[in-house]
């Protein structure tokens, strides 16, 4: 009889704790998620989420300043390098950025046959890290260079007007859903 009673016990506990946990509520589907993917797409960028918070991709299409570098994630293939839950660090260059290449770089790095060199140089531009202003600081003042996505390494300075990272200054920084935007004005090109 004590055995049949811990038992109807603990199932009306376990039953308690159960409801507890969940509110009592019943758990969206898939579908009341407001989450979409899109067939042709591949990985996390294929995702259409309106209800999380803004990745690094999704704040630099939203605004004008980043118009180029998104038209060149899409062109090299390489959405899923910024959009991935992370932590990871975006060294976004503004528009004006491209303009300080060489004539002709652009066109040439968006034409098919130089998808890879283009997704190499982008690449260099994600730290799969967590990097805030603060801890580009510490790496600084360590001596310490960030490892890039594209397997190249970029040098991080601390000096008296700012953080330098690859020898261009951060202009501005972003917090977004899956780490950093550090804003700046210069391409990244790797040496290859």
């Amino acid at each position: 009889m004590k055995k049949i009673n811990l038992t109807i016990l603990f199932l009306a506990v376990f039953s308690l704790l159960l409801t507890a946990c969940n509110g009592g509520e019943k758990k969206p589907e898939a579908a009341e998620t407001q989450t979409e993917t899109n067939s042709e797409a591949k990985g996390q960028s294929a995702v259409s989420d309106d209800v999380s918070s803004a990745n690094a991709l999704q704040v630099a299409k939203s605004l004008d300043d980043f118009k180029t570098l998104v038209a060149a994630i899409e062109a090299a293939g390489v959405e899923d390098a910024v959009v991935n839950v992370g932590p990871l660090t975006v060294f976004a260059h503004v528009n004006g950025a491209f303009d300080k290449l060489p004539a002709g770089t652009v066109d040439d790095l968006l034409k098919p046959e130089n998808k890879a060199k283009l997704a190499f140089i982008l690449t260099n531009h994600v730290a799969p890290a967590n990097y805030p202003e603060k801890q580009l600081k510490k790496e600084a003042e360590k001596g310490r260079k960030l490892y890039m996505a594209s397997g190249k390494y970029l040098t991080v300075e601390s000096k008296e007007d700012g953080i330098y990272v690859g020898g261009t200054k951060i202009l501005k920084t972003v917090q977004v859903s899956n780490g950093w935007i550090h804003v700046i004005d210069n391409v990244l090109v790797p040496a290859e």
